[in-house]
């Protein structure tokens, strides 16, 4: 029997997750909205940023440890909150936070996750952060709050750009729902992902678990759609957003940032920090990459509020463009999920080996020997790269 090839990059872990989750899963993942145009933009993007190699530079005692929202990261990059992550391999998320417990970079819990807050804080031995939306029902939001801080959660992460969810052409056509529908094509489908369901099988975790059982009316899988439709805030304005940062004793992170005047807004409500993001190409589709946006924002707030980005990022030179261009830290969703539905938990660990390598070695080869050191020096950018397209 042949030895296993080595995973060197996270296309390779892609290539295991695509034979081994079933379509819509990975479907879920691998797609955006619409056209799909701002989901390929935000990684072919990247590409137009050009690096600029120096020699002769004592290469000796690197280090990519910073810190995140005040905390200790051993590289500047956080699991980012992805939904039904738990359906992507069975006990996704408390996989997944295992790995980057074991690592020394935050993971974010979804609301809409599999395994609950609670199962998380019961299997994992490090803080996690959680990601919650801004939804209409004070009650739960409280008690979904409270959960968290009982869970010694260490950041809250708002999602604000989910007021009216984006059309996701792909996730309509193949009926996604957790658990799936059994209907003739998801079980010829589900009948070729063998280890998949032999793992699924074995657990009790599939469902929303934050959610059923403990949001009003939501007792079972089947009278979830309909909290679900009418769950988000669409009144969402920045009052309301004010008002839920005031519910959280600690960091909280808004996501979803994506104009300067929404991040001179978000600095003026108090956020410790935001994501410049677009949803990974999720909601609004033909909106610009997270990656291109990020100049303009940090010249309107980087000296005023701690910015992340997310988007696009599938390697750790894209980590180091972003730290470059400003960001103090970024998130990965489909990196780290290719690596979890393709391996589980090693996958995970494999998919943060993987961009740290690439971000150090890039470093060093940038003659740069600290991650808090990197500037736009070691950069080449196109001359018209965040001004290319101005508002009318």
């Amino acid at each position: 029997m042949l030895p296993k090839a080595p995973i060197t990059n996270i296309y390779d872990l892609k290539k295991i997750y695509a034979r081994r989750v079933p379509k819509m899963f990975y479907d879920y993942c691998e797609s955006g909205s619409w056209t799909e145009q701002t989901f390929r933009e935000n990684v072919s993007d990247f590409d137009e940023i050009k690096l600029r190699q120096r020699i002769a530079v004592d290469m000796t005692g690197r280090t990519t440890a910073t810190q995140m929202v005040g905390q200790d990261v051993a590289m500047p990059v956080a699991l980012a909150p992805v939904g039904l992550t738990g359906m992507q391999h069975a006990d996704g998320e408390i996989l997944a936070a295992r790995a980057a417990g074991k690592f020394g970079v935050p993971f974010t819990l979804s609301t809409m996750s599999i395994c609950s807050i609670e199962d998380v804080a019961e299997n994992t031995e490090k803080p996690f952060w959680f990601q919650v939306y801004t939804l209409k029902d004070d009650d739960f939001m409280k008690r979904l709050f409270a959960r968290a801080q009982d869970a010694k959660c260490s950041a809250l992460v708002i999602t604000v750009d989910l007021q009216i969810m984006g059309q996701r052409h792909k996730d309509i056509k193949n009926g996604l729902s957790a658990p799936p529908k059994l209907t003739p094509k998801s079980i010829a489908n589900m009948a070729t992902k063998v280890g998949w369901g032999m793992e699924m099988l074995q657990t009790k975790r599939r469902f929303f678990g934050n959610i059923v059982g403990h949001a009003k009316g939501v007792t079972d899988p089947s009278s979830l759609s309909s909290w679900t439709a009418e769950a988000f805030d669409h009144s969402l304005d920045w009052e309301r957003i004010k008002e839920l940062r005031s519910w959280w004793d600690g960091p909280v992170i808004l996501k979803g940032i994506l104009d300067e005047d929404d991040a001179r807004m978000a600095a003026n409500v108090g956020a410790d920090a935001i994501v410049v993001s677009n949803h990974g190409g999720r909601q609004l589709d033909g909106a610009l990459s997270s990656i291109r946006m990020l100049p303009r924002i940090m010249d309107a707030v980087g000296d005023k509020i701690e910015v992340h980005l997310d988007s696009g990022i599938r390697s750790g030179q894209d980590v180091l463009k972003a730290l470059a261009l400003g960001a103090k830290g970024t998130m990965i969703g489909r990196a780290f999920v290719y690596g979890l539905g393709a391996r589980g938990e090693a996958g995970v660990t494999d998919a943060l080996n993987v961009i740290h390598k690439e971000l150090d070695t890039t470093m060093a080869l940038c003659g740069k020997r600290d991650v808090n050191d990197l500037g736009r020096d070691v950069l080449m950018l196109p001359k018209d790269f965040d001004h290319r397209w101005q508002m009318a």
